[in-house]
């Protein structure tokens, strides 16, 4: 008798398979042939995995565009490390902190602290699609984006210990000002809409293809560019290679719904359907946004926030558009994902 190779179900490639495809291809033996013990579990997969609107007739057929494993995954992300340390002990090492305005100090105690509750709920969301996934592959990317925001929370949290030590009291309000501030209302409503949303593939668009999309520019880009304007070059800087992560996050998150869609054309109508009722519900969270931007740079006040928030719809219908959804976001054109700063020459 033959024995089986190791790799049998990679066999139709007719070639030696890769280490991510050894590594990530058919994991999840339940899919296809449900749980071995019919317990309330199965109830729960049954209803929000196996019976979402969202489907594929195959969803092995997803692979992540970076091929990520986690020998590469640990590499790619000690590098990226090093880097925000050094970002960090430059800051340590100076007078940086007590040199920033203390107008920004104040706009930095209503942003920087709170932020890192909002990061952590995308990270829960991020999990519980990994969970309920129906391919490993998913599961796998939904994880490594799950540990990127881990990354981003901890990185938040030991920028506010450190405008701490230059300015006590810094962000101890943190949590009342994530509770109570209007700017972040609108935000935590979505984020508390959002973890209750149990059908896998509704929590996959209104995560990764409409609120975080959104979010991650909001912050990462404008927000950074914000911070250069008023002279803190290094959270910019820090914030430039924490979207280094969210980059990824979008880019295999519109793998995954173009090849949805082109396997199962009606997965379209699907994900438009859910598109517009989470849009509006991000556009208000993003919206709340917008007195930190007016409330320095008196000579840049009028107008700032508006075109960074015309920047950011358009690109997130780009991104929609790259996913093979169409018609999204109708009457908003296309921009590329490298975003020019707002108020930049």
């Amino acid at each position: 008798m033959v024995p089986q190779k190791t790799y049998w179900h990679l066999l139709k490639n007719q070639r030696v398979p890769s280490e991510y495809e050894l590594g990530s291809a058919s994991l999840l033996y339940y899919v296809g042939r449900g749980f071995e013990i019919d317990l309330p579990l199965a109830a729960w997969y049954r209803r929000y995995q196996q019976g979402s609107p969202f489907s594929c007739t195959d969803w092995e057929q997803f692979s992540d565009p970076r091929k990520t494993t986690y020998a590469s995954y640990t590499a790619m992300q000690a590098s990226q490390e090093v880097y925000v340390d050094g970002l960090l002990e430059s800051i340590e090492a100076s007078d940086y902190d007590r040199g920033l305005s203390q107008g920004w100090i104040g706009i930095l105690n209503r942003a920087l602290g709170p932020l890192r509750y909002a990061v952590h709920a995308l990270q829960m969301v991020a999990c519980y699609i990994g969970q309920m996934a129906p391919s490993g592959r998913i599961t796998i990317a939904a994880m490594f984006q799950a540990a990127d925001e881990m990354r981003r929370v901890q990185r938040l949290a030991y920028r506010t210990c450190q405008l701490q030590l230059a300015h006590p009291g810094f962000g101890e309000d943190s949590r009342a000002r994530w509770q109570e501030d209007p700017v972040w209302q609108p935000l935590r409503e979505a984020c508390e809409r959002l973890l209750v949303t149990y059908d896998w593939g509704e929590s996959f668009t209104a995560l990764n293809l409409v609120l975080k999309p959104m979010l991650d520019e909001l912050f990462m880009t404008h927000f950074g560019y914000l911070a250069h304007d008023v002279g803190d070059y290094l959270l910019q800087q820090i914030f430039q290679a924490l979207e280094h992560d969210c980059r990824w996050h979008r880019g295999w998150s519109e793998a995954l719904a173009s090849m949805a869609v082109r396997d199962t054309p009606a997965n379209d109508a699907v994900i438009q359907g859910w598109v517009g009722k989470w849009y509006p519900i991000a556009e208000r969270a993003v919206n709340g946004f917008a007195p930190l931007f007016e409330d320095v740079l008196e000579e840049r006040k009028s107008g700032r926030f508006i075109a960074a928030q015309a920047r950011i719809v358009a690109s997130l219908n780009g991104s929609l558009r790259r996913a093979g959804v169409e018609n999204a976001l109708p009457g908003v054109s296309i921009v590329d994902d490298q975003t020019m700063p707002v108020g930049k020459d």
